[in-house]
């Protein structure tokens, strides 16, 4: 039961966040200020409640890196989102953020980390759909959130490699840091380009607001920091298709969100491609289990939202 609930919370809530960032901007809020608002909201509960626990603070050496870590994800990772989600529908967000993965794929592969064939075969697929949703969706009518939403998961992957190997504190420690130094530079980010306020947000958007920094960002990242130790990792990365299912679901019925033939297609291809990356990353760790040896294989099952801070990733990895 417990299983069922924790991924019940992945699922749902890191699908249906997507279609709470429309609300929020809906709601009155401007894209970067609210993204800040709620990763600041969120990281200083998580790290005052982990301080006040007895958890170490991150050393010095290790905030340089949780700062990067934090432009890269959150910053332009999910920064690029809100952007987007200004003239882009939740669903089609959410795919292009599917593709997360096969850019990891593609890092890991320029950094020398020799794919498989099936790993090999899933970039192909996904990228084939990546280009097919970029070249004639509804995308095409919103310039700046295409190239928003090319932004976002490129600058999420590359964070997600680069982080591997480094120092990072805590699971938890690490995430709340680096939603702390998101949010800040987000705030920051909001202001220089000329976000203000034209009024009060409305209840729906505080709502909205709420709901990311306390579900999105605290209690669906819970759930995945303990599923990363009681379940097999091809489980746990079944959100990384599951996660634009849900929201495509949602945005049609909470939202009214259409989608034509050529955006139902593309990212079908997407999820094929990443389906077929998660797969062969599975079968990669069960041999690896029965026979020790270096592994080689690019990692993108825990950096397949933006909701999913790559510190997790990284000790996941390193337990796995």
């Amino acid at each position: 039961m417990a299983i069922a609930l924790a991924l019940g919370a992945v699922y749902v809530v890191w699908g249906s966040t997507y279609l709470g960032i429309r609300f929020a901007l809906e709601g009155g809020w401007p894209p970067l200020l609210m993204a800040g608002v709620r990763f600041l909201a969120a990281g200083g509960l998580l790290y005052a409640v982990l301080r006040l626990r007895g958890m170490p603070a991150p050393t010095r050496a290790q905030w340089r890196d949780l700062w990067i870590m934090g432009l890269l994800l959150l910053g332009l990772g999910n920064g690029m989102v809100c952007i987007a989600q200004q003239t882009v529908s939740s669903g089609l967000a959410a795919v292009a953020v599917a593709s997360c993965p096969l850019w990891i794929g593609l890092f890991a592969a320029l950094r020398g980390e020799r794919p498989s064939r099936l790993e090999t075969v899933g970039l192909a697929i996904g990228f084939a759909g990546v280009a097919w949703l970029n070249a004639g969706s509804s995308l095409t009518a919103s310039p700046v959130g295409l190239v928003a939403l090319l932004v976002a998961p490129l600058a999420w992957a590359f964070g997600s490699v680069w982080s591997r190997g480094r120092a990072l504190p805590s699971p938890f420690m690490a995430a709340a840091a680096q939603m702390l130094c998101g949010g800040v530079l987000l705030v920051l980010a909001g202001l220089l380009t000329g976000e203000r306020f034209e009024g009060m947000p409305t209840p729906r958007g505080w709502l909205a607001v709420s709901y990311l920094a306390v579900f999105g960002s605290i209690v669906a990242f819970s759930a995945y920091a303990w599923l990363l130790q009681n379940v097999r990792a091809s489980l746990l990365g079944s959100y990384a298709y599951v996660n634009p299912v849900i929201a495509v679901l949602l945005g049609t019925l909470l939202a009214g969100e259409r989608f034509n033939a050529h955006d139902l297609g593309a990212m079908s291809v997407i999820l094929a491609g990443v389906v077929a990356i998660t797969v062969a990353t599975a079968r990669r760790r069960r041999r690896a289990a029965v026979q020790p040896a270096p592994s080689t294989v690019a990692e993108p099952i825990a950096a397949a939202t933006c909701d999913a801070p790559a510190s997790v990733a990284a000790e996941g990895e390193a337990r796995r």
